[in-house]
């Protein structure tokens, strides 16, 4: 096996004196240290919050290489190692004592007028205005017409990105070890003439969500993929489905879904 590790970190004080201390570390413990994107690494080290973890997939291009997060920021909810844990976190690597959590990845497909482009995200895509204004979407699942909606967007997430953005608008916390896709109306508008879902809807993992803005009223659309913004003109629809393509990110082998949802958001 490499003995290639890669890191991957921000550029806050906390990170770079945690990367520092885990470069000594990790040479000390045998392995070499990559701070660039190295296919031949066995792991990739990702110091900083949320943020950086999701950069940091964006950045290696979705890899295959196995991920671990060391949380120097806020919530941190992927990153699962403390800076304080990280001689216990080698010798666990170094036992094989951790679980590998698959993250299966969002596709969306987008078509325009002129051409076609497919995004990958982790947590979720949002469609909405590239103005601070209504949008007015029509939602088709699995072929079927569900709505019109008016209001500020829509968010689509996975089970992973439902604890983020998903959360924040009022949707569902689901279990990462289910494979469902999410749909959430944001600020979405109830008049006698607009009639809206309040709540999210909760598909299968193998439907397709099809998003298409009413060309009557909305000739620019933006789309935000895990917090990165795309500007689309004249967009004929936008398909969102759960891809086959994954993530692998390393877990210590006491971690637990649940736990960690109280943890981070009712700290118990």
């Amino acid at each position: 096996m490499n003995k290639i590790i890669t890191i991957s970190s921000n550029n806050t004080k906390k990170s770079l004196e945690t990367r520092e201390i885990l470069h000594k570390k990790l040479i000390d413990t045998g392995f070499e240290v990559d701070y660039e994107y190295n296919p031949n690494a066995q792991l990739i080290i990702s110091i900083g919050g949320d943020g950086c973890f999701l950069q940091t997939v964006r950045d290696y291009n979705l890899p295959t290489i196995p991920l671990v997060g060391i949380n120097t920021g806020h919530l941190g909810f992927f990153p699962d190692i403390s800076p304080v844990d990280i001689d216990s976190f080698i010798k666990s690597y170094l036992d094989g004592d951790y679980v590998t959590q698959e993250l299966p990845l969002l596709e969306v497909s987008i078509s325009t007028k002129d051409a076609c482009c497919n995004i990958y995200g982790i947590n979720e895509a949002v469609v909405k205005s590239d103005k601070s204004r209504t949008i007015h979407l029509k939602l088709n699942i699995n072929n079927k017409h569900v709505q019109n909606f008016s209001g500020d967007g829509l968010l689509v997430s996975t089970s992973a990105g439902s604890t983020a953005y998903n959360y924040s608008v009022g949707g569902s916390i689901v279990d990462t070890s289910l494979k469902v896709i999410q749909v959430a109306p944001i600020s979405p508008i109830n008049t006698i003439a607009y009639r809206c879902f309040t709540s999210s809807i909760i598909c299968s993992h193998d439907s397709i969500v099809d998003i298409s803005p009413e060309c009557d009223f909305e000739n620019s659309t933006l789309v935000v993929v895990d917090g990165l913004e795309y500007n689309f003109k004249e967009i004929d629809n936008i398909k969102l489905s759960i891809s086959d393509r994954k993530i692998k990110l390393l877990r210590t082998s006491n971690y637990e879904f649940w736990s960690r949802v109280c943890e981070k958001f009712l700290n118990f």
